[in-house]
């Protein structure tokens, strides 16, 4: 009697903590739709500087800085001085994590959050179409994230601070907290 065994399955071990597919839940709450994405977070960092790219030309933005506790704000800002700071920031914010960054207008919001989840806001339903020419796949329902990090737990990240610090003074923008 002879025993076959079978090779090992090789899998990938991102894949043991995240789903493998970029997915995303599209609701609409009201007025606004909102669109809630589950992907890497490498991916969601390069997927909201895409996305920046198809804002309006004017824009505002808001930084939070969870390390620091600093919030800061600017209006009326041009798309391509926040797209280019956003790629500047992609780096040091896959890395890191903790700090919330939104790119708003009065009919839009496109955010990554601190832990580098990606969602958008707004007034029409344009960004499903984004998404799915994007690759994404519109699900149902998300699955559930298998791990959290509090707010106060968002500690080291030099590097971060220091871009975020950068960001606010290239871009002139107010220090609110």
């Amino acid at each position: 009697m002879k025993f076959f065994k079978t090779r090992p399955i090789k899998e990938a071990l991102g894949a043991r903590f995240r789903p493998t597919a970029d997915v995303f839940v599209m609701r609409r709450e009201g007025d606004v739709y909102t669109a809630e994405v589950r992907v890497s977070p490498e991916r969601a960092v390069e997927l909201f500087h895409e996305l920046t790219e198809h804002m309006p030309e004017i824009v505002d933005l808001s930084l939070d800085c969870l390390r620091t506790g600093r919030k800061y704000v600017g209006e009326g800002l041009h798309l391509s001085e926040v797209t280019d700071t956003v790629a500047r920031l992609k780096v040091p914010l896959a890395a890191s994590g903790g700090v919330e960054l939104a790119v708003y207008t009065s009919e839009e919001q496109l955010c990554l959050s601190p832990m580098l989840d990606l969602w958008s806001y707004a007034k029409s339903d344009r960004w499903l179409y984004l998404l799915l020419g994007r690759g994404l796949e519109e699900r149902p329902e998300l699955p559930p994230r298998e791990w959290s990090v509090g707010a106060k737990e968002f500690t080291g990240g030099a590097e971060l601070v220091d871009a975020v610090t950068a960001t606010a003074e290239r871009l002139t923008l107010k220090l609110i907290s």
